[in-house]
């Protein structure tokens, strides 16, 4: 006789033969996962007062993941579009599970019914060139960490790069040679190669002499020698920018993280009229889709636009050629 399936045997399944297995899922989206599942646990623990190893499928019904998801936007602060993150993990779960136990495609099915929160989208947030300006002076050069800080700041402005892609680099990605790039392997696993301008190029080179790495090492470590962590990351940003709002005013009020400099290099491309494929294709997106939020963000491409029309109540004026040979080649 079959034993009946546990909750425990089916995600430790799902982990390894659903997604390690099958769908050979990036690290990334193995650890979005994991996270989701260990938040749930945890709050399954304490709420039932049950171990994580003894919760069944009668425990995590479709109230019950109400629940979780309202603790997460009430309780921990998170966005909504945090709470379907987190939802859409549970959904594959939960079909992965009917799909293995149909005795259990009741249960899945009510939890896959649980939709997705619609909430409400912002222009995105970019820095101008002063602004970016500011943030480049901001690392003191006298110091092996602010000439780091600086290079790294540089070049995450320069290329777009995610802040995976930016502190997985390694000293082998770096290209000094005729069309100087840095390549990197992005979301979805692929690669592409992004260039640099001479200024980045010539940070590139005093840096990488003074780290004296070897080919397969972090191109920007920490204080101990290893890769920089996202934590890392986002601190060493928020201290160069509470330095930056010290002369750039219009820093005070702006949040800014890792993704800012991303869009900061596209709303840069747009602004000085790079084709929004090649946006696209620097950046590393599917579509050229993507790229419609830095029309909405972007004011100064609207007020052109607004130019080129006509008050509502003015009348259309009339082109008159002011000299005869004017009026002549108009005539033609």
């Amino acid at each position: 006789m079959k034993n009946q399936p546990t909750l425990c045997g089916l995600l430790q399944s799902f982990f390894t033969d659903r997604l390690v297995g099958q769908r050979n899922a990036s690290p990334h989206t193995i650890a979005s996962y994991r996270d989701t599942f260990r938040l749930l646990l945890e709050f399954g623990q304490r709420r039932l007062r049950k171990l994580p190893t003894t919760l069944g499928f009668e425990d995590l019904d479709a109230p019950f993941i109400g629940r979780f998801l309202d603790h997460l936007e009430k309780d921990r602060a998170n966005t909504p579009r945090s709470r379907n993150i987190r939802l859409a993990a549970i959904h594959s779960f939960f079909k992965y599970v009917a799909l293995q136990e149909p005795s259990l495609g009741a249960v899945a099915q009510r939890v896959l019914a649980v939709p997705c929160k619609r909430h409400k989208t912002k222009p995105i947030d970019f820095l101008t060139r002063p602004e970016m300006d500011a943030l480049l002076a901001a690392p003191d050069p006298s110091t092996r960490m602010g000439r780091r800080d600086r290079t790294l700041l540089l070049v995450a402005l320069q290329t777009g790069l995610r802040a995976s892609e930016l502190i997985g680099l390694r000293c082998q990605d770096v290209n000094f040679g005729t069309g100087a790039h840095v390549r990197c392997t992005g979301k979805g696993r692929k690669q592409r190669c992004t260039p640099l301008r001479k200024d980045a190029i010539a940070a590139l080179r005093a840096w990488m002499r003074e780290r004296d790495g070897q080919p397969s090492e972090a191109l920007f470590p920490n204080a101990r020698g290893q890769p920089l962590s996202h934590d890392g990351l986002a601190y060493l940003l928020a201290k160069h920018v509470a330095t930056a709002r010290l002369g750039c005013a219009t820093l005070v009020k702006k949040r800014v993280t890792p993704h800012v400099l991303r869009h900061s290099l596209a709303m840069d491309l747009l602004q000085h009229g790079v084709d929004r494929s090649v946006i696209a294709l620097w950046l590393g997106h599917e579509t050229t889709e993507t790229i419609h939020v830095y029309f909405h963000a972007n004011l100064e491409i609207k007020e052109q636009a607004l130019s080129k029309t006509g008050p509502l109540n003015g009348r259309i004026g009339r082109y008159r050629p002011s000299d005869k040979l004017l009026a002549f080649l108009q005539g033609l």
